[in-house]
Protein backbone atom coordinates (compact mmCIF):
# COMPACT_ATOMS: atom_id res chain seq x y z
CA UNK A 1 0.00 0.00 0.00
CA UNK A 2 1.10 3.32 -0.79
CA UNK A 3 0.68 6.55 0.41
CA UNK A 4 1.42 10.53 -0.38
CA UNK A 5 0.44 12.75 2.85
CA UNK A 6 0.57 16.44 2.02
CA UNK A 7 0.03 18.53 4.89
CA UNK A 8 -2.78 21.27 4.19
CA UNK A 9 -4.26 24.15 5.52
CA UNK A 10 -7.64 22.92 3.47
CA UNK A 11 -8.06 20.70 1.13
CA UNK A 12 -11.57 19.53 -1.15
CA UNK A 13 -12.52 16.82 -3.58
CA UNK A 14 -15.20 17.56 -6.21
CA UNK A 15 -16.82 15.15 -8.28
CA UNK A 16 -18.77 16.75 -11.23
CA UNK A 17 -18.53 19.84 -9.94
CA UNK A 18 -19.91 19.14 -6.66
CA UNK A 19 -17.54 18.90 -3.44
CA UNK A 20 -17.61 15.26 -2.16
CA UNK A 21 -15.17 15.63 0.86
CA UNK A 22 -13.19 18.25 2.61
CA UNK A 23 -11.01 19.06 5.59
CA UNK A 24 -9.47 22.25 7.40
CA UNK A 25 -5.57 22.10 8.97
CA UNK A 26 -4.45 18.51 8.93
CA UNK A 27 -4.16 15.92 6.10
CA UNK A 28 -4.52 15.23 2.14
CA UNK A 29 -3.80 11.25 2.19
CA UNK A 30 -3.50 10.11 -1.40
CA UNK A 31 -3.93 6.59 -1.29
CA UNK A 32 -2.74 3.76 -3.80
CA UNK A 33 -3.74 0.02 -3.09
CA UNK A 34 -1.04 -2.99 -4.54
CA UNK A 35 -1.19 -6.17 -5.66
CA UNK A 36 -1.49 -8.67 -2.24
CA UNK A 37 -2.30 -5.31 -0.05
CA UNK A 38 -4.81 -6.61 3.08
CA UNK A 39 -5.73 -5.29 6.00
CA UNK A 40 -2.81 -5.73 7.74
CA UNK A 41 -0.91 -3.27 5.45
CA UNK A 42 -3.81 -0.73 5.75
CA UNK A 43 -3.47 -1.09 9.80
CA UNK A 44 0.44 -0.50 9.69
CA UNK A 45 0.07 1.88 7.19
CA UNK A 46 -2.45 4.40 9.41
CA UNK A 47 -0.81 3.25 12.33
CA UNK A 48 2.50 5.56 11.29
CA UNK A 49 0.75 7.91 9.93
CA UNK A 50 -2.01 9.03 12.71
CA UNK A 51 1.40 8.75 14.67
CA UNK A 52 3.64 10.87 12.43
CA UNK A 53 5.12 14.33 14.04
CA UNK A 54 5.03 16.37 10.88
CA UNK A 55 3.48 19.43 12.62
CA UNK A 56 5.02 22.62 13.90
CA UNK A 57 5.19 23.11 17.92
CA UNK A 58 5.21 26.50 19.44
CA UNK A 59 8.97 26.65 18.60
CA UNK A 60 8.86 25.93 15.19
CA UNK A 61 10.28 22.25 15.26
CA UNK A 62 8.02 19.36 13.90
CA UNK A 63 7.00 17.99 16.85
CA UNK A 64 3.25 17.55 16.73
CA UNK A 65 1.06 15.04 15.37
CA UNK A 66 -2.54 15.02 13.93
CA UNK A 67 -3.85 14.27 16.95
CA UNK A 68 -2.12 16.67 18.56
CA UNK A 69 -3.00 19.69 16.35
CA UNK A 70 -6.72 18.40 15.86
CA UNK A 71 -6.37 17.94 12.16
CA UNK A 72 -8.47 16.77 9.94
CA UNK A 73 -8.16 14.11 7.22
CA UNK A 74 -8.89 13.65 3.09
CA UNK A 75 -8.41 10.43 2.05
CA UNK A 76 -8.39 10.16 -1.91
CA UNK A 77 -8.20 6.63 -3.81
CA UNK A 78 -5.06 6.98 -6.48
CA UNK A 79 -4.39 3.88 -7.85
CA UNK A 80 -1.94 5.46 -9.93
CA UNK A 81 0.71 5.56 -6.79
CA UNK A 82 1.52 2.20 -8.58
CA UNK A 83 2.63 3.32 -11.99
CA UNK A 84 5.28 1.48 -13.75
CA UNK A 85 7.63 3.61 -15.93
CA UNK A 86 10.02 1.50 -16.77
CA UNK A 87 8.79 0.35 -20.70
CA UNK A 88 7.91 2.73 -23.13
CA UNK A 89 6.27 6.21 -22.19
CA UNK A 90 2.81 4.46 -20.96
CA UNK A 91 2.36 3.76 -17.60
CA UNK A 92 1.51 0.39 -16.60
CA UNK A 93 -0.52 -0.09 -13.32
CA UNK A 94 -0.54 -4.19 -12.98
CA UNK A 95 0.83 -3.55 -9.90
CA UNK A 96 -2.57 -2.00 -8.66
CA UNK A 97 -4.44 -4.47 -6.90
CA UNK A 98 -7.40 -4.90 -8.87
CA UNK A 99 -10.97 -2.40 -8.34
CA UNK A 100 -12.70 -4.45 -6.33
CA UNK A 101 -9.96 -5.37 -3.82
CA UNK A 102 -8.68 -1.73 -3.99
CA UNK A 103 -11.77 -0.59 -3.09
CA UNK A 104 -12.02 -2.64 -0.20
CA UNK A 105 -8.90 -1.79 0.95
CA UNK A 106 -9.87 1.56 0.86
CA UNK A 107 -12.75 1.35 2.78
CA UNK A 108 -11.35 -0.28 5.12
CA UNK A 109 -8.70 2.64 5.50
CA UNK A 110 -10.99 5.11 5.78
CA UNK A 111 -12.93 3.29 8.80
CA UNK A 112 -9.65 3.35 10.38
CA UNK A 113 -9.07 6.76 9.64
CA UNK A 114 -12.75 7.67 11.10
CA UNK A 115 -11.66 5.62 13.83
CA UNK A 116 -9.60 7.98 15.19
CA UNK A 117 -10.68 11.13 13.99
CA UNK A 118 -13.38 13.51 13.63
CA UNK A 119 -13.27 15.86 10.66
CA UNK A 120 -12.76 12.87 7.69
CA UNK A 121 -13.65 13.31 3.77
CA UNK A 122 -13.00 11.28 0.95
CA UNK A 123 -13.19 11.11 -2.57
CA UNK A 124 -15.46 8.69 -4.58
CA UNK A 125 -13.69 5.41 -5.60
CA UNK A 126 -13.06 5.12 -9.23
CA UNK A 127 -14.19 8.39 -10.29
CA UNK A 128 -12.88 11.56 -12.16
CA UNK A 129 -11.75 13.99 -9.32
CA UNK A 130 -10.96 17.60 -8.89
CA UNK A 131 -8.60 17.73 -5.56
CA UNK A 132 -7.43 21.08 -4.80
CA UNK A 133 -5.53 21.92 -1.76
CA UNK A 134 -3.42 24.54 0.30
CA UNK A 135 0.01 23.02 1.05
CA UNK A 136 1.38 23.62 4.42
CA UNK A 137 5.41 24.10 4.39
CA UNK A 138 5.18 22.43 1.51
CA UNK A 139 5.50 19.12 3.72
CA UNK A 140 4.93 16.05 1.90
CA UNK A 141 5.66 12.61 2.85
CA UNK A 142 5.53 8.98 0.52
CA UNK A 143 5.26 6.08 2.42
CA UNK A 144 5.13 2.43 1.63
CA UNK A 145 4.12 -0.43 3.64
CA UNK A 146 7.00 -2.73 1.73
CA UNK A 147 9.38 -0.07 3.48
CA UNK A 148 7.82 0.54 6.82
Amino acid sequence: MRAVIQCVSEARVTVGGAVTGQTGPGFLILLGVGQGDTEAEADRLWRKIARMRVFDDADGKTNLSLADIGGGVLVVSQFTLYANCRKGNRPSFTDAAPPDVAERLYEYFVGLVRADVSEVGTGVFGAMMDVALVNRGPFTVCLDTDQL
